[in-house]
């Protein structure tokens, strides 16, 4: 099986965990993703509604993002060297 390039794959999914985020959190002033802003800022520091919180939220959503996307695709090597 080939390997995954796990650099690639953080960058990848922060970049479109962050953009998911930016754009909600800039929608929900005019009542579309309301709920889910509520929800995530209460995961993400800082995240609300507005220009400013959706800028903070994509922050912190790359980084989240990036982070989730290192470990899959450490794991995903990791069990293709094994099977």
């Amino acid at each position: 099986m080939s390997r995954v390039n796990v650099r690639a794959l953080a960058i990848s999914l922060g970049l479109v965990w962050s953009m998911a985020i930016l754009l909600s959190g800039w929608c929900a002033p005019f009542g579309w993703c309301t709920d889910f802003v509520k929800m995530m800022s209460s995961v993400y520091i800082g995240f609300a509604p507005g220009f400013l919180g959706g800028i903070i939220g994509a922050l912190w959503a790359f980084c989240d993002g990036a982070l989730g996307g290192a470990i899959l695709g450490w794991i995903y090597n990791f069990l293709a060297d094994r099977f």
